[in-house]
């Protein structure tokens, strides 16, 4: 099944396109992060049984009810939405906003893997998936999230932080076209070069021959920005 591409709109008004996952990569991580907590818990067993074989039981139990519901919770709020599994598939878990996860989202969208497990072979889970725009499962639903590619970056010197000569705008600007330059230049570093690039270039009243769009667009909001908190120039 092809992945899908949900759009989204900052409140900048930037649109960002994230590629959702489909089943083959989600159920693959799934695997990769129940191989992994399937391997604590018998080193953890052989441990209890060889420490307090008289507490086995209440404290597998115990063990088995923090893995299965606060594994995936703690990793997807404090881990960047991705557990072990989904990090080495490339996958994230992100609000449908584009947004980090929540907690409450996080909690919600994980306490109802038991309905989309249902009838006990996840068949609910896989059906919703195909059935829905973005493969959501039930849990996704509710939870109003996505599991979209998390985008790797390969090493770019010209992402790297750098020293930006401030150029004043060649044209006035009005505040909407200055709060656009400016949110610009704060979020360029989070886009591919590629991305950034196809922005500048919408701006081609700001342009000059000799002078990449992209740079000048950042040189542009560097100055607007020193500007607005009267830094000196």
């Amino acid at each position: 099944m092809l992945d899908t591409i949900h759009s989204v709109e900052t409140p900048e008004g930037v649109r960002l396109s994230l590629r959702t996952a489909g089943p083959v990569p989600r159920v693959l991580a799934f695997g990769l992060d129940a191989g992994i907590r399937g391997t604590l818990y018998l080193a953890a067993l052989i441990a209890l049984g060889v420490t307090v074989p008289q507490l086995v039981p209440a404290l597998f139990t115990l063990l088995l009810f923090l893995g299965e519901w606060f594994y995936p919770v703690l990793f997807e709020v404090l881990a960047g939405g991705q557990t072990i599994g989904k990090r080495v598939v490339g996958l994230r878990v992100v609000n449908d906003d584009g947004t980090p996860i929540s907690w409450s989202a996080s909690m919600l969208r994980n306490l109802l893997l038991a309905a989309d497990a249902m009838p006990g072979t996840y068949a609910a889970g896989l059906v919703s998936m195909c059935a829905s725009r973005g493969f959501r499962r039930l849990g996704d639903h509710a939870a109003g999230t996505l599991v979209i590619y998390a985008e790797r970056r390969p090493p770019d010197r010209a992402r790297a932080p750098r020293a930006l000569a401030p150029l004043a705008p060649p044209i006035p600007l009005e505040l909407e076209e200055q709060q656009a330059v400016i949110a610009y230049a704060e979020r360029a570093a989070e886009f591919s070069s590629a991305r950034a690039d196809e922005l500048a270039e919408l701006a081609t009243p700001l342009h000059a021959p000799g002078e990449s769009a992209r740079l000048r667009i950042e040189r542009i909001g560097a100055w607007l920005l020193g500007r607005a908190v009267g830094a000196p120039r």
